[in-house]
Order: structure tokens, then sequence, then C-alpha cells
């Protein structure tokens, strides 16, 4: 049976990959793909207490407005990194409609950046982005599904046209024939209106304006966009607020404290979890594509560097990086290093770390400690594992700090290994061994690395056997 139409997102909940060049579709696909490898069809395992005991990072109404930034940060990486054509390219494409986002902003009662954002993400100012083979799916500038467009949004949309129109465009294009592609386009805006740039902002505008008026937040009105109002409105009457802030429902329905709440939110999967802190950091890069490009470019060489935002953490021009062992015996013996023990609460050091370290004539155990706040990072990450989980066993981390004598030995044997700059040569950087003792120790371990992602802790990354995991200056907050 069909939903009613108000349940409905605006655009397309799950993946999106667009036929153009636009990627920016995949932007959650890791961390979707982990909680959905993880949870499969079943519910999410029943958790114990959801933190550490005197977390400073657990949630707080008066630091509402910092929770939002570190969720923006955390969650850049995917825009810088995926935007299609670069991330300037995109900014200066949705530009070119900001005077129509102004007026439908307007009228909508949403701030135009925000709007503006929107475009960014949904669509990278592409007019003809379509999500998957199926145009039943998300179209156009603002990525608006067929069945919401008609059922909700009072646009026009004859599906079966417009895939005939899309078709025959494709065919003109591979021909070379881009003046027939023009006209085509043309007749295509009229029987799907999803592709016609300004009914599209307008439509997405009546949207954000109902969902306004629905929830009397600009911050949900955004958040539904994605997750759609019926879906919104569930979360909010399990978390029993239904004036609370998003950021407020997001971080504080933990596993423990408002397990439904949390539960909710996950079945969606992270692509609607965190649409509201992506359209944030969308509005970031727009913000910096008008005011400070230097910036801007300096952010996405730094994103573009790794698969993750760990060089944005750690620049490296401005990080210390260890040359030999001469540089790690020095760093022990000033303090910029501890020791990780073979057995800590929560965690296992592998008997196989530092394995290389003969072939540089050192100890094994030199290449087994981290930075001082790397270390709190990982200590606070394998407690609340435990926590979460209700089980003892620990997580087991594979490497820790390198020099650059042990890095370069190790990328001549495995092709993982980067010849670039590694942020195990700079102590910040440790890897946990994807094999867990339980299904419920896996779900927690993907739902702190998360939530310390959300709290722009880390940035981390998921290789063969293993999670990278690097820690944020930040984590210095964590030390006693």
């Amino acid at each position: 049976m069909q939903r009613p139409a108000a349940v409905f997102p605006a655009c397309h909940p799950q993946w999106r990959v667009y036929r153009l060049t636009a990627l920016i579709g995949l932007l959650v696909a890791g961390a979707a793909l982990a909680a959905l490898a993880l949870l499969g069809d079943e519910e999410p395992p029943e958790f114990g207490a959801a933190v550490v005991d005197g977390d400073p990072f657990a949630w707080d109404p008066e630091r509402r407005a910092e929770f939002e930034a570190r969720a923006t940060a955390g969650h850049s990486h995917v825009i810088y990194a995926l935007s299609p054509g670069g991330v300037e390219a995109s900014a200066r494409r949705v530009a070119r409609y900001r005077p129509k986002i102004e007026e439908v902003a307007a009228g909508a009662g949403v701030h135009p950046d925000v709007l503006e954002a929107m475009v960014l993400l949904e669509s990278a100012g592409i007019p003809d982005a379509v999500a998957g083979d199926d145009l039943e799916g998300a179209v156009g500038l603002t990525q608006i599904l067929a069945g919401t467009a008609t059922a909700l949004l009072g646009m026009r949309v004859d599906v079966a046209e417009s895939e005939r129109l899309t078709r025959r465009i494709a065919r003109a294009e591979r021909r070379g024939e881009g003046d027939r592609a023009e006209r085509l386009r043309r007749r295509r805006r009229v029987v799907d209106e999803r592709f016609d740039p300004d009914r599209a902002l307008e439509a997405a505008g009546r949207y954000l304006q109902m969902a306004l008026e629905r929830f009397g937040r600009e911050d949900l009105a955004v958040a539904s966009y994605h997750m759609g109002m019926g879906n919104l409105e569930e979360v909010l009457a399990a978390y029993g607020n239904q004036a609370a802030s998003y950021a407020q429902v997001f971080f504080d329905a933990t596993p423990a404290r408002h397990p439904r709440t949390y539960r909710l939110l996950a079945r969606f999967g992270d692509d609607s979890k965190t649409y509201l802190w992506r359209v944030y950091a969308s509005r970031e890069v727009m913000r910096l594509h008008r005011r400070d490009v230097a910036e801007l470019r300096r952010l996405t060489a730094l994103h573009a560097a790794k698969a993750s935002s760990e060089e944005v953490l750690h620049p490296r021009t401005e990080t210390e990086v260890f040359e030999d062992r001469g540089d790690l015996e020095d760093a022990y013996a000033a303090g910029k290093l501890r020791p990780l023990p073979a057995a800590a609460r929560g965690l296992r050091a592998d008997p196989r770390m530092g394995e290389l370290a003969g072939r540089l004539d050192a100890d094994r155990g030199l290449y087994r400690a981290l930075r001082p706040e790397a270390y709190a990072l990982a200590a606070y990450l394998a407690t609340a594992v435990r926590e979460v989980a209700g089980t003892r066993a620990p997580l087991t981390v594979t490497s820790t700090v390198r020099d650059l004598d042990y890095q370069r030995l190790l990328a001549r044997r495995n092709l993982y290994a980067t010849r670039a700059y590694s942020l195990h040569t700079t102590g910040f950087a440790f890897d946990v061994r994807r094999r867990y003792r339980s299904r419920a120790q896996a779900a927690a371990f993907q739902y702190m690395l998360d939530r310390l992602q959300a709290l722009n802790l880390i940035a981390w990354v998921r290789e063969p056997g293993a999670i990278h995991i690097t820690a944020s200056p930040e984590a210095r907050r964590l030390l006693p």
C-alpha cells in the first residue's frame, strides 16, 4: 500500500548515482555499507551504556552551536572529495542559480544559504542530474522523486515521456548532435518539470515551506527533505520532544538514552541521518567560494590527498613527522609518545605489530605507541565499545606509530601503505583489525566510529583488514 505523500522525502533516501559525471550521490556509501553489513535486515542489537563516565563530549544543549560545527566539519570530506569536476566547479555551477534561490528562499521562509547548500549537495548544480536508471527516482537540480513531485508538490511529471526523451537525448549526444539534444532537453523540461531548474527550485521551496510549517524549525525542515516528514515526526515522537533541535536528537539519542530514537535513525541509514550536516558542510563550501577562494583551494587539496579528512586534521606542513628511530627515541623521552601496552582496558596490541623493526636494527616496542591525545582517543573508543556492546572482548590494534624508515620499508611490501605522507609517521593514527568477537561488538564499534566522526574527533577509512583511524587534535580534551 502506498504511504501518504507527506511521509515521502523530496529526494531519494538511499544512495544516488548520477548518469552524468556527478558522483556526489556516493557521499556516504562507505558508512552506509558498513551499517548494512553489520546489521543486515535485523534490528540493531540491544546495547548497554552509550558513553563513558564523565564524557566531555556528551550532549549539552548549551553547546549546540559547537556540536553543529563539529558535525559539519566531520561530514565535509565527501563534499570536497566527490563533487563532480571538483568542488570549485560545482560551487560555480550552483552560484549561477543564486538569484532564483534567494527568491524561492524568501517565499519559503528559509535562509537562501541553506537552500543553495542543498542544491550543491543534491546535484552539484547539474540540472540534468538523475538518480540511477529509473526516472521515478530523484531527478533534477533539487533531486525530487516523481511520486513526491506529483502527489505533494503539484509538479507536472510524465515519467514515460521523460524517459523516452532522455533516451533520445543520449542518442543525439552520442552522434554529436548538440543542437538537437538541447531542443529535446527543452521539451523534456515541459513534460518533466523536475528538469526545469526554476520549477525544481520552486518545488523544493514549497516542500521546505510545508516542512517549516509542520516542524517550526529550519533545521528540522531541512532534515526532512531527505528523511521525509512522516519519518522525522516518528523520530521526534520517539524522542519525546517535538520542539527539539536536530542536533539534540542526533547527539542525545544514543543506544542507552532514547534507544528507540536511535534505532529509528540507524534504520534510515547514514545518508538520511547525516543529511543536515552535509547540507551545512555544503553551505560552508559556498561561503568560501564567495569570500575565501584560497582557503577553499587549500581545503580541497587536503581533502583530495587521502580517502578521509586526516590531512585536514594534520596538514603535512604543520605536523611533526618522525624521520627515524632516533626521532622516536627522543619522542619517548620527551613524553610525546605513550607506549601501548600488550593489553589495556578494551584494547589489545597485535603481537605482530612492529614486525619489520628487526630489519631496521630496532626494537619492536619502539613501534607500539601513540601521541598522548591519540592514545586517549583510542582508550575512549575502546572503553565506549565495551560499555555499548556489553562485552569485555577487546579491539585489536594492528598498527600505531612508525618512522619514515619503517614506512618506506612497509610500502615496498604492502600495496596499501602509502609512499607519501603517512599519518602513522606522526603518531596520530592507528589501525583496528576488522575481526570482531560478536555482532554486538561490531555494531558498537561502527556506532562509535560514526559518533566520533560527527564530533570531528577522528577521520577514518576502511582498509581490507583494518579500520584506519586518525585522531583529531581536539582529542586533547580527552586527556586527564
